[in-house]
């Protein structure tokens, strides 16, 4: 079912000293559930679309699969999903994957782990890319990418208001954009996509985010294998501390045609 993604609310545009009544378009926010295995996860604030890529996103970058296999992915609640306002997905492994102990509270549009794990439990549950394993991509490709995503941006052309996040290739074509007005959704979404295609380990791809580059940017990249991690803003210190730990080639500032190397230095 398709949903709606953004509203028609009339606004005061103030010019000068001319004001006047338009029209403008709002990004939709609401809450969704997550479930794995019928077991409450979290509860997010997200942008409708593209649910399930991020239900299965999040439960794959939190580790909470364990490396089952996602036998299904469905809208649910005590009653009907039209009930719940398709606002309850429920990932599913057979009841293999070990049961999730629930984050407490909502889980914001711009929040991921919130500290929930540091850099030595991450470590602990994924091991350092190999070099085999990834392709390092040209620094030309990585310069490229942030113009080509922004064509792929409907969402964020029409509100201004969501994040966005795009895997890519090593020639530099584009092939999976997702956007959501938490940073955070719109990689889980990308991630989620790819997991459901079975193309993860992601190690031929890269990953770029339009925001900046947290811990838990990383910490996702890393979960799903890509190489490569471009941000169009700044990264943290914990963030190029955990690249370097991962062994992920990571940029920030990505704009234009100029960009920062991070990892490694």
């Amino acid at each position: 079912m398709a949903r709606k993604r953004t509203d028609t609310v009339l606004v005061v545009k103030i010019d000068g000293d001319r004001d006047r009544r338009v029209p403008d378009q709002l990004v939709v926010e609401e809450p969704m559930t997550i479930q794995l295995d019928g077991n409450v996860v979290a509860t997010t604030m997200r942008t409708p679309g593209h649910d399930y890529e991020l239900a299965v996103g999040f439960c794959h970058g939190d580790g909470l699969l364990a490396d089952f296999p996602v036998t299904g992915v469905r809208y649910c609640a005590n009653g009907s999903a039209v009930d719940s306002n398709f606002n309850v997905v429920t990932v599913e492994t057979g009841g293999r994957a070990p049961v999730p102990t629930p984050r407490l509270g909502n889980t914001s549009s711009s929040c991921g782990v919130c500290g929930s794990q540091s850099i030595d439990e991450l470590s602990a549950r994924l091991m350092p890319l190999e070099s085999g394993s990834v392709v390092r991509i040209d620094q030309s490709v990585v310069l490229s990418i942030p113009d080509a995503v922004l064509g792929d941006q409907a969402l964020f052309n029409e509100t201004g208001a969501v994040h966005a996040a795009a895997a890519f290739d090593a020639a530099g074509n584009v092939l999976v954009v997702r956007e959501d007005v938490g940073r955070h959704n719109a990689v889980d979404k990308v991630v989620g996509h790819l997991l459901l295609d079975k193309k993860l380990p992601a190690g031929e791809l890269g990953l770029f985010v339009s925001g900046r580059a947290s811990f838990e940017m990383v910490q996702k990249a890393w979960a799903a294998g890509f190489g490569t991690l471009i941000s169009v803003s700044a990264p943290t210190a914990l963030a190029v501390q955990t690249a370097k730990r991962a062994g992920l080639v990571l940029y920030g500032f990505a704009r234009g045609p100029q960009a920062v190397r991070y990892s490694p230095g």
